[in-house]
């Protein structure tokens, strides 16, 4: 039997569809085609090489040669790590209680909270322990006047990262002579390998000088410069021919070299290699430990293995995990979100993948002295299991784990139950002083990113490992809220400081966002409790069932039941629109009326303040709601949209630069940058791309995050749902 042609054409489209749909995706080809390219000396364009608990960012020079001119007009680059912390002397033994005043409860009991960061005890604590630069390594070179190497000497720059092997490759010229510099971190050690080619190089005119700085300036809590003031106060000693002892006050760390090191002056040491192949191969190995020597194993001498090492590293990452492939389609946006994609799962398994969770800025540079914000954590790691890599987020969840007994104790001293998590910490689980002690939002993160591990491998040894996280998280969420037997309703607050930052924090009662998230985690923790074989927690059933309902007015859901004006006031509609992450963070349950939240997602779309008062994660959380509502292009179109906070440079970062909205005549000092990279937008856009492909528990639509215009062919690999 003849088929009609139209039928026939049918067929063979759907045929030839499926059969691209079944072609696995070309992951190197996928991969290679978004390696960032340098062509021209960009203090933006900062590449890094990591391993997650160590980085090293390099400049055009593939090191850190124009440290002061990056710092100064763009993003820094430095060197960093997860393990190195120093901390000032405490002559006055300040404590939290000095920095802390008393907030009233609702039961009328009267509490104390390290919230006056002012003082000089809160100043102490805010900024001790905080995170220490290792090193600057740069470029020096002989020019013909004297004069140190400046920017404007590099010629026919070129400069190029290999996301397939995490090799970096900086080529220029020198007065005509040609240089190449090959960049590499090891994925098992703090080391970096660099090699130096140019006949520069054998004329001695080409070394390189490492420098140690004091650490960072205080006088700014966000993308400090380095300090290299006060000489005295720190050590470095050339102990070996290639080991340089450091110290600072109590902290201490060895750097080795491959190649002996010549001390020049205080915290100043060279390296060169006069030999006729023109070639300096250098390896740098930091360590807090001991130092390497040279008859250590673990040390590569033989930098083209270094170089094939990271280079195995980077392919085994890429071939695991999932991938998502836009090839075929002709929406304008497929080419920069798929960019966008990669470059974040390259930048984020480099940053947020350490044995202490990261600070925002992750390690390029340094914002709140290196402190982990608890309530970022989500952000930060959650795409790791939604692109089925749990290995990345299980080793933040490992330091979690180490400090369940702090934050068992805070829950103690709060008079609670369970582990309560600080919200701004170092490497212990110790409240900052300011406004941090009274976020909540950051306390059923825990339950949800366990969650996310079950989901993926449901299995008696995950329940195991993290059974005392979500019991003890959930635990202390039942205490947390008060019973109020007028209402004859859990509310939550006072004290807190909501999602959004706005509101008087001593006032501050019933949140939206975050009595959503208390009733769906308390749910999530009562089925952990069945797969445990334990009884459901009584106390926890009566919260679920007797929490306050979510705060609305004008048919809209607003931030703040103390606090309604979301919608009456313009100063009430910046920063995070927490209102809709009920329905798009979280999965929206029984407290959650879709229509309320969809006229909700369309005043925020309409009202907000997109220009000057939003961040980076702001963008894909709104997206995640439009498309849990079915509203995939509006949620193309926000998480796309261009804005100071929402602009992706080529090396994938995404600054927050709320300065560039501001009036030209705005006033000296207003026109100051934020934070030069901020990390939680990555990964929030990891998540939202994740929703928006896979979707999520129930929902039959394939890749619900996009219309069904004709102008998107889509292929996923590995994407897992949400809840």
């Amino acid at each position: 039997m003849r088929l009609p042609f139209a039928t026939a054409l049918l067929v063979l489209v759907c045929t030839l569809s499926f059969a691209r749909a079944a072609e696995k995706i070309d992951r190197h080809t996928l991969v290679t085609r978004h390696n960032p390219v340098i062509t021209r000396v960009d203090p933006d364009a900062t590449l890094t090489v990591g391993n997650g608990n160590f980085a090293f960012g390099c400049d055009i020079t593939g090191m850190q040669t124009f440290a002061e001119f990056h710092h100064r007009n763009g993003i820094p680059v430095e060197i960093l790590s997860r393990w190195c912390w120093v901390t000032d002397p405490n002559p006055n033994n300040y404590t939290l209680a000095d920095a802390s005043k008393l907030y009233k409860h609702p039961d009328g009991s009267e509490q104390p909270y390290a919230t006056l960061a002012s003082t000089p005890a809160g100043q102490y604590l805010r900024t001790n322990p905080r995170n220490h630069p290792l090193a600057q390594v740069s470029l020096e070179y002989d020019k013909a006047d004297g004069t140190p190497l400046a920017p404007e000497d590099i010629q026919e720059p070129n400069q190029t990262l290999d996301l397939w092997t995490g090799i970096v490759t900086s080529q220029f010229k020198l007065d005509g002579v040609p240089v190449k510099v090959t960049t590499a971190c090891a994925p098992d050690s703090d080391t970096v390998a660099l090699r130096i080619e140019s006949e520069l190089v054998s004329k001695g005119k080409l070394r390189v000088r490492l420098a140690f700085p004091r650490g960072h300036k205080l006088d700014v809590k966000n993308t400090p410069g380095l300090d290299w003031s006060q000489p005295e106060s720190h050590s470095s000693r050339l102990t070996e021919q290639n080991v340089i002892a450091r110290e600072i006050g109590t902290t201490r760390y060895f750097v080795s070299t491959t190649t002996p090191v010549v001390e020049r002056g205080p915290h100043t040491f060279l390296i060169k290699d006069e030999s006729s192949k023109g070639i300096l191969d250098l390896g740098l190995d930091f360590s807090a430990s001991s130092p390497i020597v040279a008859n250590t194993s673990r040390f590569f001498f033989d930098n083209p293995s270094y170089f094939k090492k990271s280079a195995a590293h980077w392919k085994s990452f890429w071939l695991s995990g999932a991938a998502i492939d836009f090839t075929g389609s002709t929406n304008p946006l497929a080419k920069k979100i798929e960019e966008r994609i990669v470059l974040s799962q390259y930048l984020m398994a480099v940053q947020m993948a350490g044995d202490v969770p990261p600070q925002e800025s992750g390690l390029t540079c340094s914002t709140w002295y290196g402190k982990h914000h608890t309530e970022m954590i989500w952000w930060h790691t959650a795409h790791f299991a939604l692109f089925g890599r749990d290995a990345l987020l299980e080793k933040n969840l490992d330091w979690y784990q180490s400090q369940l007994p702090a934050a068992r104790e805070l829950a103690k001293f709060r008079g609670w139950k369970g582990a309560r998590w600080a919200k701004m910490t170092g490497p212990e689980m110790r409240e900052s002083p300011g406004g941090p002690p009274l976020i909540v939002w950051n306390q059923p993160h825990m339950v949800y990113l366990c969650e996310l591990l079950y989901r993926n491998n449901p299995t008696p040894a995950t329940l195991a490992k993290y059974r005392d996280l979500v019991l003890e998280t959930a635990d202390c969420l039942a205490s947390m809220v008060w019973f109020d037997p007028a209402r004859k309703q859990y509310v939550l607050g006072p004290p807190l400081w909501i999602a959004q930052e706005i509101g008087d924090q001593a006032t501050s009662q019933n949140p939206g966002f975050e009595l959503s998230y208390w009733r769906w985690a308390l749910d999530v923790a009562q089925q952990w409790r069945k797969r445990l074989g334990l009884p459901r927690e009584e106390k926890w059933d009566h919260v679920i069932n007797n929490l306050s309902p979510l705060p609305q007015r004008h048919g809209m859901y607003v931030a703040l039941e103390s606090q309604p004006d979301t919608w009456d006031n313009i100063e009430s509609r910046h920063d995070h629109p927490q209102m809709l992450m009920p329905l798009g963070f979280l999965p929206g349950g029984p407290d959650v009326d879709r229509a309320t939240m969809d006229r909700t997602l369309t005043g925020v779309l309409q009202q907000w303040d997109w220009e000057t008062k939003i961040w980076g994660w702001d963008y894909p959380l709104v997206a995640m709601t439009a498309t849990r509502l079915g509203r995939p292009a509006e949620a193309l179109e926000v998480l796309m949209r261009e804005g100071p906070n929402n602009k992706y440079l080529p090396t994938g970062h995404a600054p927050v630069r709320s300065d560039e909205a501001l009036p030209k005549d705005a006033p000296p000092g207003a026109r100051k940058r934020e934070i030069a990279v901020y990390l939680p937008a990555n990964g929030a856009f990891l998540s939202a791309i994740a929703l928006m492909v896979a979707g999520w528990d129930g929902c039959t639509e394939e890749f619900p995050g996009f219309p069904k215009d004709g102008t998107w062919t889509i292929r996923a690999e590995g994407v897992k749902r949400l809840p």
